[in-house]
């Protein structure tokens, strides 16, 4: 164990054994769930109850895998893009195999489209491929310092680590903690993600609420079941459910849709607390987050992570490669955080964007259930049935407006997730929709 509590400095062939074991088949399906939100009615009301769910997203049987291998392409015609039995599915692939794409509603990226002033930054930065990006990643490092932090970027700066995307970092904390196993968050499913990271790290998969798991993965908002904890009640979350000598990575990839308050509804602002916990009771809170969905730029890779202390901090960069965030990546970043304009036009139009949708989904198909939070990029849908999940999936691709479906990865097949999108491009699914009703 290295000398900062709740890191590890495991050797290769230790790791090798673990994911020996792994693929043994070690890994236990998820036990029970409960915490806020979720099923909340057919308009996605924001009351936030406790409530204990059966966890349906299981470790998939090779049948599953085949049958994933299989969806992951985007046609019959298309090539399998992820290969099931070593990566985890996700969405956001099929676009570029339709030749009538209007709209990608499989993704939970701003409606908004990509920020035309990053943008620009970012293409300027092209003409400097031939050197190297600055290694300590500035002045783009401390402009989401000050983003993040903008009475006290300074001080806690050192605790900012940047990543090429979140999935890096996600996977270079996940490796540094101390070993044992980890279990999810309490929600019907959550971002399959962590699960693949702890996995591959040989950790065996605990049920949400078991206290002997060393580590805690939760994300918040979740995507996709669009449960949501403010800050108040993740502090209670974590003080209760987390035994000492843990250490729980908080996702919070989506906070910034909460709208302009959502620093102050972060554990971002929580350093006092944060630092306290991990005193005391040697709890470790890490804030990860993905900033290429706020800012839809999934092609560029920009993530963030908060840690504890600097001393965790500097573990986790140690190990990081150099250079991990590329010159494009880091000009968006130091030109997005200054676009004000573009999170208050975000946070007026998606709420009434997602209302539009759910409002009109409703009527045609009384049936169905819609969850989330009214802030949020998405809707996660319940159908409760099937076949008409598969036959919702395949008409949205044949009309060009691919949408997620709940099967692969989370295995919920009756479930569906959709972008919000502009009334106008939501027609474009609402029309695809028709023979459904």
């Amino acid at each position: 164990m290295a000398e900062v509590h709740g890191l590890t400095d495991r050797s290769a062939a230790g790791l090798d054994l673990a994911r020996a074991d792994a693929s043994a088949g070690r890994d236990t399906a998820a036990g029970l769930g409960g915490i806020c939100g979720h099923g909340a009615g057919n308009h996605g009301q924001d009351d936030c109850k406790a409530v204990t769910i059966r966890r349906r997203a299981q470790a998939p049987s090779k049948q599953a895998a085949s049958q994933e291998k299989i969806m992951a392409s985007s046609s019959s015609s298309a090539p399998a893009v992820w290969d099931s039995a070593t990566q985890t599915f996700h969405g956001g692939q099929d676009w570029k195999f339709l030749a009538n794409f209007a709209e990608d509603f499989s993704v939970t990226t701003n409606a908004l489209g990509t920020p035309a002033q990053a943008l620009a930054a970012a293409t300027q930065a092209m003409s400097t491929v031939h050197h190297y990006p600055p290694a300590d990643f500035q002045p783009a490092i401390s402009h989401l310092a000050e983003f993040l932090w903008p009475e006290t970027w300074q001080q806690d700066l050192p605790l900012l680590l940047m990543g090429n995307g979140a999935s890096e970092l996600i996977d270079l904390v996940i490796r540094s903690v101390q070993p044992g196993g980890w279990r999810p968050g309490g929600t019907l499913t959550q971002y399959k993600e962590y699960e693949r990271s702890s996995k591959a790290d040989g950790r065996e998969t605990l049920a949400w609420n078991d206290p002997k798991a060393a580590l805690t993965c939760l994300v918040n908002p979740t995507n996709p079941t669009g449960d949501y904890m403010d800050v108040e009640q993740m502090k209670s979350y974590i003080e209760t459910h987390c035994p000492d000598d843990h250490t729980i990575i908080i996702d919070e990839s989506m906070q910034p849709w909460v709208g302009p308050q959502w620093r102050q509804d972060s554990l971002i602002h929580q350093r006092e607390w944060v630092q306290q916990l991990s005193e005391t009771r040697r709890i470790n809170v890490w804030v990860m987050t993905s900033w290429t969905k706020i800012w839809s730029c999934t092609g560029l890779r920009i993530g963030s992570v908060v840690a504890p202390t600097p001393a965790h901090a500097a573990e986790i960069k140690r190990k990081q490669v150099p250079w991990s965030v590329n010159s494009m990546a880091l000009a968006f970043v130091s030109a997005v955080v200054k676009d004000d304009a573009y999170l208050q036009q975000t946070w007026d139009v998606t709420p009434k964007w997602r209302a539009n949708a759910v409002e009109q989904l409703s009527k045609r198909f009384p049936t169905w259930e819609f969850f989330g939070k009214s802030f949020l990029s998405w809707i996660w849908i319940d159908t409760k049935s099937v076949e008409t999940c598969d036959q919702a999936c395949k008409l949205a691709k044949e009309h060009g407006v691919p949408v997620r479906s709940g099967k692969p990865g989370y295995n919920l097949p009756t479930y569906v997730r959709i972008a919000v999108r502009s009334p106008e491009q939501t027609a474009v699914l609402l029309k695809a929709w028709e023979p459904l009703q």
